[in-house]
């Protein structure tokens, strides 16, 4: 049996900490729905993740510690397409996931998002990427827990659970975009500038559907700070970090602990309950997410996860 360094250790503790906030970030983005519009709460939360990340910049520039160093300082034009794309598909996502959330619950949201570790390998058949028996068994697992998960006794889908559905697909077209975008930009600037984006995006979606008001701004206050600052900045940084000395299977595996620190924390913070027909549904999800990604594991170590 092999011994895990201790680099390894502390790199698995900093990436279970990571899920940990992702997990517990449903549960802000359910909260804040009480005070306001999903769309005023998505433009702060992102422009707060971005500016949260601006002293890692700094310091990453400041160390050298730039992604490709081939790349040109100077070359904003790539940044800023790479901004644009990745920034559009991160505001499609995570705006169908703050519109469902506010219909269905933390924990549900959470297992439902996960999904996309299996549809990101599906979707690489467009590409001519034929998934392997793992990501098939991951996705017949994550299909059947799905049923159990949201389906209802008239064999219909809520409308929350559809739309974080739908959420878990814009991120999974997200995060192909995103291994393509960070060979060509670095990663923590690409992170800001997507953030950046989305903030915008969702400022002028507000404008026109949402009321905004400062008093619901600051009876949100912790969400917002919590979403942005935590679940952006803190958890990502967090991430960036761990990676550096993380096996990659251990990566990926406990990361997709988010959804059940999602479930966690909404049993204990929200009160959410889930039945025994719920849970089952929530472990076959599980199982299917895992088995996706240790299949894919075995061929290709996966890109940066990025918070959301």
């Amino acid at each position: 049996m092999k011994t895990l360094l201790p680099g390894t250790l502390k790199a698995d503790a900093l990436l279970l900490l990571t899920a940990l906030i992702w997990g517990v970030a449903f549960v802000a983005q359910r909260a804040g729905m009480d005070h306001m519009g999903p769309f005023i709460y998505n433009a702060v939360r992102f422009g707060l993740g971005a500016a949260s990340l601006l002293p890692v910049i700094w310091y990453r520039q400041k160390k050298g510690l730039v992604d490709h160093a081939f790349q040109k300082h100077t070359d904003k034009s790539a940044l800023l397409k790479a901004g644009i794309i990745s920034g559009l598909l991160l505001f499609l996502g995570s705006s169908l996931q703050q519109v469902g959330i506010v219909y269905t619950t933390a924990g549900k949201a959470g297992f439902i998002t996960g999904l996309y570790v299996v549809i990101v390998p599906v979707l690489g058949l467009i590409w001519k990427i034929r998934p392997g028996p793992g990501v098939w068994l991951g996705a017949l697992l994550a299909a059947s827990g799905l049923y159990f998960l949201t389906i209802t006794d008239g064999l219909r889908i809520e409308f929350g659970d559809f739309l974080v559905l739908l959420c878990a697909v814009a991120f999974a077209l997200h995060v192909l975009a995103i291994g393509w975008l960070v060979t060509k930009v670095d990663c923590v600037k690409l992170a800001a500038a997507q953030f950046l984006v989305t903030s915008v995006l969702s400022f002028i979606v507000a404008l026109v559907f949402e009321e905004i008001l400062l008093s619901s701004l600051r009876d949100g206050l912790i969400p917002i700070l919590y979403g942005g600052i935590m679940s952006a900045g803190v958890a990502y940084t967090l991430q960036i970090v761990a990676q550096r000395e993380a096996l990659p299977g251990h990566a990926a595996i406990i990361l997709s602990l988010e959804s059940v620190f999602a479930v966690i924390a909404g049993w204990m913070i929200l009160s959410e309950y889930l039945g025994i027909r719920e849970i089952s549904g929530c472990i076959l999800m599980f199982s299917g997410m895992l088995a996706a990604q240790i299949y894919h594991l075995r061929r290709k170590p996966p890109s940066f996860r990025w918070g959301i």
